[in-house]
């Protein structure tokens, strides 16, 4: 048996982003890959404004591989300078050769750099955030459509409150998945470049001879498909902020379908169930919710990660000693963990098995209580408020007390003998305008 690297990060104790796209995205070697490409495109973006060599932008895109930089090295070496970004300087120079290695990193820093690779590295991961909520959607769109009219108890404070439709409920799921998306693709396209050197003033790309160093940060944009920020950012973190503020919202809104699956599977509830339940190491019987599970440790966690990412808005000076620095790990764990939400929620929502016929028995178990509002709302006219009060709070007691059904003893009263009180008594007739709000629902694209 082989041992395992003490430095790797494979997952063992995070099923919720192991094996993930997410995963790879962001992985060390992923991150690895963002520095090269940073690297090499401000090498190009220098090129394209005649600051550097053409021959200079080859050489340096040619040497940013991968495959020819040892991460564990780098781990190493960066606690020297406290990030990696120094000791992959000096080992891409070498790799560029002498002729054009001084035209690695010419005129950045550090935090131009890792926060450029930052951003490639968001922007990767967030597409495959979007695909997941894409497949989430559509299969929520789904189940809405079939089960527009599929009757079920409603819940309020954990109670039977009034019936609603699991087409409602599955168009709310639905929008909240269509508001992350909406909030993640708007961040997705925001994101900017970092390109300001040592001070945030772009001081050494004039020194070296750029005319209007203005015009760098839209170049080294282009090179890598992100935007240009207005000002240099090193101490303006508005792009962690709206990446923490997208993240966490993407979660929450993940773990609210969570939490209601997670409810509505309960052995004693039963009404939905997920397609392919997981096991237990001592319960052969059981059939866990694990997609579920997994999405609510996610939006558990988010939060909390957040916060750090909001906290590193008070950045002192033009470089912050610290603030810079704690935003790498909770930044890349909460792409982590909502990368693999989104996983398990498309898995989760494209194998869930809907059961019509206990949420039927369900809406029977208080014996026609469950539609109390409609009746308040129907007898008052005819007998009026207080007789119509006094009526219904009596029937509730006999109705709990005796286990008879709402409609039987209703009939016994000679006011009422007009009334269809069957019509009346049904949960499955009492669903207001959830159809109509679930058809609404579905016209949002």
């Amino acid at each position: 048996m082989t041992a395992a690297d003490p430095s790797s990060n494979t997952g063992l104790l995070a099923p919720g982003w192991a094996g993930s796209p997410a995963a790879s995205a962001t992985s060390d070697s992923a991150y690895l890959r963002a520095l090269l490409d940073a690297e090499a495109a401000l090498t190009r973006a220098q090129a394209a404004l005649g600051l550097a060599p053409a021959e200079a932008a080859t050489a340096v895109t040619a040497a940013a591989d991968p495959d020819r930089f040892e991460v564990r090295s780098l781990v190493e070496r960066s606690r020297t300078g406290g990030n990696p970004v120094i000791p992959l300087v000096a080992d891409l120079t070498k790799a560029v050769g002498g002729e054009y290695g001084p035209y690695v990193h010419r005129g950045a820093t550090s935090q131009d750099i890792m926060d450029t690779a930052t951003m490639l590295v968001a922007s990767r991961t967030l597409h495959l955030v979007l695909t997941d909520l894409a497949r989430t959607e559509r299969a929520l769109s789904g189940l809405a459509a079939t089960h527009r009219d599929t009757a079920m108890p409603g819940r309020t404070l954990t109670q039977h409150a009034v019936p609603t439709t699991f087409g409602l409920k599955a168009a709310g799921w639905r929008s909240l998945v269509l508001d992350a998306r909406d909030r993640v693709r708007v961040v997705r396209g925001a994101l900017p470049v970092q390109l300001g050197g040592a001070a945030g003033t772009l001081a050494a790309f004039t020194a070296y001879g750029a005319e209007d160093a203005l015009a760098l940060p839209d170049a080294y944009a282009r090179e890598l498909g992100l935007t240009a920020p207005l000002l240099p950012w090193h101490t303006l973190r508005t792009p962690i902020a709206d990446l923490a503020g997208c993240l966490a919202f993407a979660a929450g809104a993940l773990g609210k379908v969570a939490a209601d699956v997670l409810v509505l599977c309960r052995t004693e509830i039963a009404e939905v169930s997920e397609g392919s339940g997981g096991g237990s190491s001592a319960m052969p019987h059981k059939a866990n919710p694990v997609r579920s599970t997994l999405i609510a440790a996610a939006a558990r966690r988010a939060p909390q990660l957040a916060a750090v990412l909001y906290g590193s808005l008070v950045a002192e000076d033009e470089r912050p000693a610290g603030a810079w620095h704690a935003e790498w790990e909770p930044l890349r764990e909460l792409l982590r963990l909502v990368g693999g939400a989104a996983r398990d929620a498309a898995e989760l929502a494209e194998g869930l098995r809907v059961h019509p016929d206990v949420m039927r028995q369900h809406l029977d178990l208080t014996h026609g209580l469950i539609v109390s509002e409609r009746l308040s709302a129907e007898l008052a006219p005819l007998l009026g408020r207080a007789r119509a009060k006094e009526l219904l709070t009596e029937v509730a007691r006999r109705t709990y007390a005796e286990s008879r059904p709402l409609a039987e003893l209703l009939a016994g009263e000679p006011e009422l003998k007009d009334l269809d009180l069957s019509a009346l008594t049904d949960p499955a007739r009492y669903t207001g305008s959830a159809g109509a709000l679930t058809d609404r629902a579905l016209e949002r694209r």
